[in-house]
């Protein structure tokens, strides 16, 4: 799968809140190679973490999937 739009929002938005991987994996109450997976790209966090991580990165959806459709 590869680096995803997705994937590099997550990794920059935990830079930017100062936090290791290991931070937001004790939040999440998740595995190190799960969460590796979704900075990574091979796979992207189910509806229940896309939530805590709007939380945790104080972010919409939206925001952490970088998405803005066009004012048309």
């Amino acid at each position: 799968m590869g680096r995803t739009k997705f994937s590099e929002t997550l990794k920059s938005l935990r830079i930017s809140n100062s936090m290791t991987q290991k931070d937001v994996v004790s939040l999440l109450k998740c595995s190190n190679n799960r969460y590796a997976s979704w900075e990574q790209g091979r796979t992207e966090p189910d509806i229940e973490s896309i939530i805590a991580l709007c939380d945790i990165f104080h972010v919409t959806p939206d925001e952490l999937f970088d998405y803005y459709p066009n004012n048309k």
